[in-house]
């Protein structure tokens, strides 16, 4: 089942958190422990993530002066940051020193990235606030950083065909590519049909097992983010694509602890969501060269063309695992636009035939005028 490989993934980031919790301050502990009943593993080793970058950068201000380890930050301390500290953080991580490289490497953060970190900064301080461990709840006092958004980034249904004709033939790749492609053809090209026919996430499209799989009623069982199993129902071309690499994937030799997963590398072991990220950016290159396209941009491009043929938002929603339909109105209002360009074009103003008399006496005026 799916739920082999969330277990495998859960168990993974459970071991990763507990290291680097064990280099945070003890009230970290506390606080992870509080919210594991209503966060995925996922979520609370990306969070960890961000308060470690936090107190790295506190430890260089002068609320830690003498305090020669991250892991002696106290309550005390913390109650001590106020709006200021926060503040001079989210500047900070514009552009800081990579600490876990041994190379002169920076990491930036844009608006985006600032955002997510103040708000696991807030989670935390918000956890700490409501069991009366600090009184002060300075990340509250500052405003989250304002995030213009991108427009969406899609193919067009003639580079949807080119991007699997590519997949199916192997033209416009390399010599290199090429070598490899027979192997590969019925795999690549189902993975691609599949995001383009579902919609589904990567880490979705990764969990896949053999048995996650009906072809008497065209479904696929996923894991969604958080952990919930859910049904998606695909069409024919998805079935036909499935079912040429379902022939070609009964004949191989797994490796050893990936005999249940259905898309298998080269080396015989469960595809990484690395993976398919460039095997989509080797064959969208050929068909979208101009357009930078990532497994959730064909997600978004299944997303545009379910709703621009049902104009049905709560359906896309629904497809797409999204629990509120604000996000997914958010991300598909661009197509409003051409709903709009639909609307100014079904008011007419003048029937045709007034239209012709107009233009007939208009006409007749520049005659007459060129005449004089």
């Amino acid at each position: 089942m799916s739920g082999d490989f969330s277990s495998e993934r859960t168990k993974l980031y459970t071991i990763k958190l507990r290291k680097i919790i064990n280099d945070l301050p003890p009230a970290c502990s506390e606080y992870f422990r509080g919210i594991e009943s209503t966060s995925s593993v996922l979520t609370r080793y990306g969070y960890a993530l961000d308060l470690r970058l936090f107190f790295r950068f506190l430890m260089g201000t002068e609320l830690c002066s003498g305090v020669d380890d991250m892991r002696s930050i106290d309550y005390s301390v913390l109650d001590k940051v106020e709006a200021d500290h926060v503040e001079r953080f989210l500047e900070y991580i514009s552009l800081y020193p990579d600490e876990d490289c041994d190379n002169d490497e920076f990491i930036s953060n844009g608006e985006r990235g600032k955002a997510r970190k103040l708000s696991s900064v807030r989670s935390f301080y918000k956890y700490l606030y409501k069991k009366g461990k600090i009184r002060n709840n300075a990340p509250t006092l500052v405003d989250t950083p304002k995030i213009h958004q991108k427009p969406i980034v899609r193919l067009e249904p003639n580079e949807i065909a080119d991007l699997l004709d590519s997949a199916e033939s192997g033209d416009g790749l390399t010599d290199a590519q090429k070598r490899f492609h027979a192997r590969t053809r019925l795999r690549d090209t189902a993975i691609l049909t599949l995001f383009l026919g579902t919609g589904m996430r990567i880490s979705e499209l990764v969990g896949i097992n053999l048995e996650d799989l009906n072809f008497m009623s065209n479904e696929v069982r996923i894991t969604r983010k958080g952990g919930g199993q859910d049904i998606l129902v695909f069409g024919a071309e998805v079935r036909s694509a499935l079912l040429n690499y379902m022939i070609q994937r009964e004949s191989m030799f797994p490796a050893e602890g990936h005999e249940n997963a259905f898309f298998l590398s080269i080396q015989q072991k469960r595809m990484s969501v690395r993976s398919i990220e460039l095997l989509v950016k080797k064959y969208a290159q050929i068909a979208a060269p101009l357009k930078h396209i990532s497994p959730h941009k064909l997600r978004s491009t299944y997303g545009t063309m379910l709703y621009r043929e049902t104009g049905d938002i709560y359906l896309v929603a629904d497809v797409l695992g999204h629990k509120d339909v604000n996000t997914t109105r958010k991300h598909y209002a661009a197509i409003s636009e051409d709903r709009r360009r639909i609307a100014a074009e079904v008011i007419k103003l003048r029937d045709e035939d007034e239209k012709d008399q107009s233009n007939a006496i208009n006409s007749d005026a520049d005659i007459n005028s060129d005449a004089v």
